[in-house]
């Protein structure tokens, strides 16, 4: 009965403030959470997973730092349904979305991919703390953590600080990238990724300075591996 009274609830408060698909902007159905079954079907994965070893994706780390696993999970393009996905959790304060996306791929790497299987720790890349402020929180640590529960692996924070608040880097070139980007990061507790296997999470891959400038940080701190995944991939 009482879960009956509590549906009924549900159902009249969608009927005042419906909760919409981050996608299309129809609104949700019982069940359904972030997006319609329709956008979810849709969404253009990348399937990277399936070939960890994409010279395409590794090319951007080859000679800088050792990146053991790369994948991503969608196809970012401009104006795009993932675009809206990325700007939703990361302006808009829907950090909830960001962590069921990396729910979702964390469950599909968990049956399809065997090379996380020996991942030690999860990390977010960090924010600066002013950035932090303004916003609240991280999405990159609301998608490790989406990832950590799918995968039952254990998440950790603070290791790396974020020193300096650095520019966007949307519409910066890879060499302006690595720029903006170089001596930001510092490890704070290096006891945490000494000889582990670790993997570094962020939203959306582009040129990948900003995880390869996390990444020497750790390799430095002595870790064992590095490996990689974002919730999107731009393709250029």
């Amino acid at each position: 009965m009482f879960r009956f009274i509590h549906l009924l609830i549900d159902d009249f408060v969608n009927l005042l403030f419906p909760t919409l698909c981050l996608g299309c902007k129809q609104s949700l159905i019982a069940n359904e959470r972030v997006l319609c079954s329709a956008c979810r079907i849709n969404l253009p994965e990348t399937n990277q997973h399936q070939e960890p070893y994409d010279q395409n994706l590794l090319n951007k780390f080859a000679g800088k730092v050792p990146v053991r696993f790369l994948a991503s999970y969608l196809h970012f393009t401009k104006g795009g349904v993932v675009q809206n996905l990325i700007h939703s959790f990361k302006y808009r304060g829907q950090k909830e979305a960001a962590k069921e996306l990396a729910s979702w791929y964390g469950s599909q790497l968990k049956i399809e991919s065997k090379q996380l299987q020996e991942i030690d720790v999860i990390l977010g890349v960090p924010l600066h703390l002013s950035r932090y402020k303004q916003r609240g929180y991280n999405q990159a640590d609301w998608i490790a953590q989406g990832l950590a529960e799918a995968l039952n692996m254990p998440m950790v924070i603070d290791v790396l600080n974020r020193n300096a608040f650095n520019e966007s880097q949307t519409h910066k070139n890879r060499l302006e990238r690595w720029e903006n980007v170089n001596k930001v990061f510092s490890i704070v507790k290096p006891d945490l990724v000494k000889n582990k296997n670790v993997l570094i999470v962020d939203d959306v891959l582009t040129t990948g300075a900003t995880i390869e400038a996390c990444a020497i940080e750790l390799v430095r701190a002595g870790c064992k591996s590095i490996s990689v995944i974002t919730l999107a991939v731009a393709d250029r």
